[in-house]
């Protein structure tokens, strides 16, 4: 009863992941139309219409926009918080099927465990997740995934929460040198990007990583990159070493790109 993970796209344009499990198919965040998801979806060769349920972090549109068009999947739950659901729904024309949960609960949803966390960001009341499946015996192991992104600083407690995580899912937003050095942007948008609810630059995900002793992590996803201001290069010169040294697998997701699936 493995678990079956694909990122379909991450990045400022847009950010959702598929998690399958014999009888499960959530999205965390759907960052793009639903036409667009549909389309992602297709390519690995699911339906919009299999999803069971969305898992939203927060409510900016490159991880909530394709709430919009679900009037036609009135079947698919969304687990969000109030604030969450609040600051959505106020923006839509049709009742999205709310399932609100209270930060830093733990929630099942069939075969799935899921714990919330809260997060530094800009925005109402963001959250990460861990996600769990299986009972830790022979017959069904527990495998579990973090999922870890927008947020400007992490705090003790989202370092214990992903620690026992299988994959961890984590931010490396921008390079600081090509961020300074980014000429579209203005002043007032670098220090929100770089402040502590803004986004983990390349070299606080390598601290973040560094910092947790003995994790359980198999794999390590580096997402939602900067178009402009980073690179997998980048990414890879400042944070592989950390993992290859662990002996951890990682991989790091190109702005507005996907990966494969990742089976666990």
């Amino acid at each position: 009863m493995a678990m079956r993970f694909s990122i379909l796209g991450s990045g400022s344009a847009g950010n959702s992941a598929l998690l399958q499990t014999d009888n499960t198919r959530v999205l965390v965040d759907a960052g793009f139309s639903a036409k667009r998801l549909a389309g992602l979806l297709e390519e690995l060769g699911e339906k919009l219409e299999s999803i069971d349920a969305i898992f939203l972090t927060h409510e900016h549109g490159d991880h909530a926009a394709g709430l919009g068009g679900l009037a036609r999947y009135p079947h698919i739950s969304v687990f969000a918080n109030r604030a969450t659901a609040d600051k959505v729904q106020a923006g839509l024309k049709h009742r999205i099927a709310w399932q609100v949960f209270e930060t830093g609960a733990t929630f099942r949803f069939r075969d799935l465990e899921v714990s919330s966390f809260a997060v530094p960001h800009d925005a109402q009341e963001p959250v990460g997740f861990l996600i769990a499946h299986g009972e830790d015996d022979l017959l069904s192991p527990r495998r579990s995934l973090a999922w870890l992104t927008d947020l400007g600083h992490a705090p003790q407690h989202v370092r214990e929460r992903i620690r026992d995580a299988d994959v961890l899912v984590v931010e490396a937003n921008h390079c600081p040198r090509m961020l300074e050095a980014d000429t579209k942007r203005p002043w007032s948008t670098k220090q929100r990007i770089s402040g502590r609810h803004g986004h983990l630059s390349n070299e606080a995900a390598r601290e973040l990583l560094s910092s947790i002793a003995s994790p359980r992590w198999r794999h390590v996803f580096f997402a939602h990159l900067s178009r402009d201001c980073n690179s997998t290069a980048a990414v890879e010169t400042s944070c592989g070493a950390v993992l290859t040294a662990r002996q951890c697998g990682f991989s790091v997701v190109a702005a507005g790109a996907g990966t494969p699936f990742f089976t666990f």
